[in-house]
C-alpha cells in the first residue's frame, strides 16, 4: 500500500509524519472554509476553536501540498493511524484528482486522500457553519487548546500559503479580522482586492485558464 493525502491546513506546514515525497499543487472544486470545530488542539469542548475544511464549489481551486508514504505496510500504516488520530474531528476520507503545479490538465495523482467534513450539524457534531466575519474573528482570536491557540494556526496557514507562493483570500481576509480583534491594526495585510479593513463573502473561484501555473498570479481561493 502506497499513499497519497493532501494537506490544506496544517498538514501543510507541520505534516507530522514521515514522507517519502512532498509536492505543491491543488484540487479543483473545493475550497477551504473555517466551519469546523476543534475541541482537542486549539480549542476545548467548552470554548471550541475554529479550524479549515473543505467546501464543495464548483469551478474552485484549494492550493495545498501532497505527501506520499511508501516503504512497507508497517511505516505506512503508521502514518495512517497517525493521521485518522489528529484528524479526529473530520469525519470523512475523501478520494480526489490532485494536479501538480505547473500542469492544470492533467492530474498528478487519481487517488489522493484528503480529509474532509460532513457539513451537517446533526449527522456531524463538529460542523459549525458558517457565521458572521466578526463573530469567527472573536473566536478564533480567544479559542486555546493543548497544542497552542487558534490565531496562531490562521496565521501559520496565512504565512504557509503565502510561502507556496499561492495565497488565499479568504485566510487573508479573516486574518486581517482577527488582528482587528487583537487591536494588530498595524499588522493588517493587503493583498489583491483586499482593502484595509474590508470585509469579503466567500471567495469566487478563478477559472483554471487564469493563470494557475504561475504561483505569483492569482491567489488561492479555497
Amino acid at each position: 500500500m502506497v499513499f497519497w493525502v493532501f494537506g490544506y491546513g496544517s498538514l501543510v506546514w507541520n505534516p507530522g509524519f514521515e514522507a517519502d515525497e512532498k509536492v505543491v499543487g491543488f484540487i479543483k472544486d473545493y475550497r477551504r472554509v473555517f466551519d469546523l470545530a476543534c475541541i482537542d488542539h486549539r480549542g476545548t469542548p467548552e470554548h471550541p476553536a475554529r479550524t479549515c475544511t473543505l467546501e464543495k464549489y464548483e469551478g474552485a481551486v484549494c492550493w495545498g501540498t501532497a505527501y506520499c508514504v511508501r516503504g512497507g505496510p508497517e511505516k505506512e500504516k503508521a502514518a495512517m493511524e497517525y493521521l485518522e488520530r489528529r484528524e479526529c474531528e473530520y469525519d470523512q476520507k475523501t478520494v480526489v484528482e490532485f494536479f501538480k503545479e505547473g500542469d492544470s490538465e492533467q492530474p498528478f495523482s487519481t487517488d489522493m486522500i484528503v480529509f474532509t467534513s460532513t457539513p451537517d450539524k446533526i449527522s456531524n457534531k463538529y460542523y459549525l457553519g458558517p457565521a458572521p466575519w466578526e463573530d469567527m474573528a472573536r473566536q478564533i482570536a480567544s479559542a486555546y487548546g493543548p497544542c497552542g491557540n487558534n490565531r496562531d494556526y490562521l496565521f501559520s496557514m496565512e504565512k504557509a500559503l503565502f510561502d507556496l507562493g499561492h495565497e488565499d483570500d479568504y485566510v487573508i481576509a479573516l486574518a486581517n479580522e482577527v488582528r482587528k480583534v487583537l487591536g494588530m491594526v498595524g499588522s493588517i495585510r493587503t493583498g489583491g482586492s483586499i482593502l484595509r479593513g474590508e470585509k469579503l463573502p466567500r471567495p469566487t473561484p478563478v477559472p483554471l485558464e487564469s493563470g494557475l501555473s504561475s504561483p505569483r498570479k492569482i491567489r488561492a481561493l479555497a
